[in-house]
């Protein structure tokens, strides 16, 4: 993959994160996930649609935890029920296995701790704490393994 950018909006957002700047956490992220979207994934080899794969749930896990920042829980749900349809519906681990290696890096606490006080210092509705709950109790059953 000679273009590094999505990786750097991806890396970016989660400086931005850390820093608690949110809204340009969510920008990065967006960057990342519009550069993403030009690699067709029928024409890529293997390692690099797992790279690309890779980024494109670290990105949207970032912009959900800065959107929850933001209070812009309906968005946070849309990214939240892709990264869980997308992640789950392989099947084959790989969602996992980012999660893994974003707790080996320090980068999923941060995702994990906003998540948390979220779902315990704000009142959602139904089907955002459903997706929210479901997303968390995947960060929580990583940290664990881990």
């Amino acid at each position: 993959m000679a273009d590094r950018r999505p990786e750097k909006s991806c890396e970016q957002a989660c400086e931005s994160l850390k820093q608690q700047d949110y809204e340009v956490a969510v920008k990065h992220c967006t960057e990342a996930l519009l550069s993403l979207s030009q690699y067709p994934p029928a024409h890529l080899p293997e390692a690099c649609q797992a790279e690309i794969d890779r980024i494109k749930i670290e990105t949207l896990l970032y912009r959900i935890a800065s959107l929850l920042q933001l209070k812009k829980y309906g968005q946070a749900d849309e990214d939240c029920r892709h990264v869980l349809g997308e992640g789950l519906a392989k099947g084959d681990g790989s969602f996992r296995a980012v999660l893994c290696c974003m707790h080996l890096k320090g980068k999923l606490q941060i995702v994990s701790n906003v998540l948390s006080k979220s779902l315990m210092g704000e009142s959602l509705n139904g089907m955002v704490t459903k997706d929210l709950t479901r997303l968390k109790t995947l960060l929580a059953e990583t940290e664990v393994i881990m």
